[in-house]
Parts: C-alpha cells; structure tokens; sequence
C-alpha cells in the first residue's frame, strides 16, 4: 500500500438537530504544519465533519468569510497572527463560532494567561491529540448550549 495509513472512523457525537436534517457541522482547522491541519481535517471529514483546513491566520479568516464554521480548531503558534489572536478576531466576526486550541510548546501557557486576564477563554489541547480525544471535544463543543471550559491542565 505505498505508505499510505488508513485512519479510523470515529462515529461523531454532534448532538445537534442540524445532522438530522442533513447539515454537517463546518469545523475549519488551522495549523501551520500541513500534515497536521490535512490529518485532522481527513480526521473530522471522515467522522461527519464538514472540515476544511488552513495553513495561517490570514487564510483561516479568509476561509471563514467564505464559509462561516461552527468551530475553529487552532494551533496556538502560527506565523503572523497567533492561534489566540485569531479565534479572538474570529469571536467578534463569528460570536457564536466555538474554538479549541492546542499547542505543543509549553510557553503558550503564558500567552493564554494573557488572553484569560482580557476576558478571553479557550479550551487548549495538548499536542499530540488523539484522534479519539479531539472527536470528543469537537462532540462536546457542538453539543446546543454547550460553552467549553478553559482547562489549562490539559
């Protein structure tokens, strides 16, 4: 099979009447280590996702203007623009776009702190994330109602 890794599906908790009615959940996923926004995006795609990826700021703002998501799925350290600034930059466009970031550098600590100290709340994953793990925060963070804790433990 020449390399190529056949991923698991994941059945997706959206707990929303929108799959009922034959809409998917838009979730945009933005890193800029290609293989990792692509794998998550083939990830979420396979499991029920309608999910597109982006490679910086810039483009993931661009992309969400053309295709507002419900969920922005954010490496924290990006070229340009952080992770934090654009899921801040995508609150005030999109108020009800729910975000989870994630990061494998620990000094992202201190920029979410900052973030914290203005009024900002993000829910941060630690890289590497299982794929069982980020379908399951992606279910919760979709479910109606639902607001996601900031858990700097994570």
């Amino acid at each position: 099979m020449s390399g190529i890794q056949t991923l698991p599906v994941v059945p997706a908790d959206h707990g929303s009447k929108a799959v009922s009615s034959g809409t998917r959940p838009r979730v945009l996923v933005v890193d800029d280590e290609s293989v990792i926004a692509d794998t998550l995006t083939e990830i979420l795609s396979r499991s029920g996702y309608a999910a597109m990826a982006a490679y910086d700021g810039t483009g993931a703002l661009e992309s969400a203007l053309l295709a507002p998501p419900a969920l922005l799925i954010s490496d924290v350290v990006l070229p340009g623009m952080s992770g934090i600034e654009l899921a801040i930059q995508m609150r005030r466009i999109y108020p009800d776009c729910k975000t989870l970031l994630f990061s494998g550098q620990a000094s992202t600590s201190d920029m979410l702190a900052a973030a914290h100290r203005d009024g900002h709340e993000f829910t941060l994953l630690t890289k590497p994330v299982h794929p069982k793990d980020l379908l399951a925060w992606v279910g919760q963070s979709l479910r109606p109602n639902n607001t996601v804790r900031s858990d700097f433990s994570h």
